[in-house]
């Protein structure tokens, strides 16, 4: 009997696809400090995937050559456009938190945002139920929004 219940159960048990980005505009500097937020174990497929080599995040032989790996990924996959003017961010790192690489990158001072377009695909080729949850505080106000696949950008106005 626990085996046929254990049948049904099975389908509610699935894996789901998130990803969360951060966008926050310093308000003495100016400069906007984008963090993002994947499961390390999908990020690792999609890079293996893309630059056809095996990428170990958690222990990588070369962190500098995963470094550039990462960076690379996310300039093509996560693109900001700040008052209509595409936004050039510098890859500072990662970091593992638990079970998820935490990427950080940062842009020059900017005019203060007015509105932003994220174009964020980061993982839509692996998982077609991959969300990306995208979070941005300008002067203190945060707006979020979420990106289902295959839906790419997103427009906030402040």
């Amino acid at each position: 009997m626990l085996h046929i219940l254990l049948i049904y159960l099975l389908p509610i048990f699935h894996p789901f696809y998130v990803s969360v980005t951060e966008v926050t505009q310093d308000p003495k500097s100016k400069t906007v400090q984008v963090s993002v937020r994947v499961f390390f174990d999908d990020f690792e497929k999609a890079l293996d995937r893309q630059y056809k080599e095996k990428v170990n995040i958690l222990k990588p032989v070369d962190r500098k050559k995963v470094d550039l790996l990462i960076a690379d990924y996310l300039k093509k996959h996560l693109q900001l456009k700040v008052n209509q003017q595409l936004v050039v961010y510098k890859y500072l790192g990662y970091e593992i938190e638990e079970d998820a690489a935490w990427c950080y990158f940062e842009t020059a001072p900017l005019p203060a945002i007015k509105n932003i377009e994220i174009k964020n695909d980061v993982l839509f080729a692996e998982h077609e139920s991959q969300s990306n949850m995208i979070h941005v505080t300008v002067n203190g106000k945060r707006k979020s929004t979420k990106l289902d696949n295959p839906k790419n950008t997103a427009s906030l106005a402040f």
